[in-house]
């Protein structure tokens, strides 16, 4: 028995007084609203309402239950109808997990934006970079910056990051630059531990692909750390431009191997499921679609 319908078809004949008018609001069958309000009270081994061929009264039982069903309807109807208003328009908290650097660097600028014009939207923001499990931990939505994604994630992507080689003025002084990809297997390295390829770093040049192991001589779990290192001449650091750009434009680095392609990562915003996408993360992903589509950090 489908037992929120039969509450429904209750309610109705007890507010129409017929069970034709309460089937005609329903948009159901006179016998429907019949079979439902019988198989109520079969459940409920009680009659709630007395018939006659003239009218319809409700019985001692009856009445206690229409009060407490016509509550419960009323509180459903209110749910669903907060659950539509969610739908249409952006508020709540929005649980986020990002990455360090981009989220130091570039998300909190554009969660302020968007706060701005979305005044009813709060934020619950997790920097990290390890990899979250969503569903498991609770999360909205992820900004998540890689070559590939896992095929089960429903992902956009915002926007691409430019791999740079670059090291400080005074490590190319005292040990000058490469000059080969090669190179870089006896010079210090430095190197990200959550690298997809760990120290192996890939690099093209027309048709030509090459793969160099480079010698790693410190390493971190933090892009933003590794530039610092770098800036200081602790050795050559391979990372996205989001992340260095600022300091090759005031020339604490220089970027090496320019005639190399180094790759590039995707920034993507990645969330459970499109299905009844709330409004919140829809209205947030085509906000930072549109504005790192610009790659505002590009060098």
């Amino acid at each position: 028995m489908d037992r929120l319908a039969a509450m429904q078809a209750f309610a109705k004949v007890v507010e129409t007084g017929s069970f034709t008018r309460a089937a005609d609001v329903l948009g159901i069958s006179r016998t429907m609203a019949t079979v439902h309000v019988g198989r109520l009270e079969e459940h409920l081994h009680v009659r709630l309402l007395n018939r006659t061929t003239r009218r319809l009264s409700l019985t001692e039982a009856g009445n206690a239950y229409y009060e407490r069903c016509a509550a419960l309807l009323a509180e459903i109807g209110s749910l669903e109808s907060s659950l539509e208003a969610m739908s249409e328009e952006p508020a709540g908290v929005l649980k986020i997990s990002a990455p360090v650097s981009f989220g130091v660097l570039h998300l909190g600028e554009a969660l302020a934006e968007f706060a701005q014009k979305h005044p009813a939207v709060r934020f619950d923001v997790s920097l990290n970079d390890r990899t979250v499990d969503l569903v498991d931990e609770g999360y909205d939505l992820a900004i998540r910056i890689a070559q590939l994604l896992d095929s089960s994630l429903v992902a956009r992507r915002l926007a691409t990051a430019s791999l740079r080689v670059c090291a400080s003025p005074g490590y190319v002084r005292k040990h000058g630059a490469p000059k080969h990809p090669r190179e870089l297997a006896s010079r210090p390295c430095l190197g990200y531990a959550y690298a997809g390829a760990g120290d192996k770093w890939t690099f093209t040049r027309r048709a030509e692909t090459i793969e160099v192991r480079v010698r790693t001589e410190s390493r971190a779990n933090n892009g933003d750390l590794i530039r610092m290192m770098a800036v200081h001449g602790q050795g050559i650091a391979l990372q996205p431009d989001f992340i260095v750009a600022g300091d090759l434009a005031a020339k604490r680095l220089v970027r090496l191997l320019p005639g190399w392609d180094a790759g590039e990562l995707g920034i993507f915003a990645v969330y459970p499921s499109r299905k009844y996408l709330s409004a919140k993360v829809r209205t947030l992903v085509d906000f930072l679609a549109a504005r790192f589509a610009r790659r505002p950090w590009s060098s």
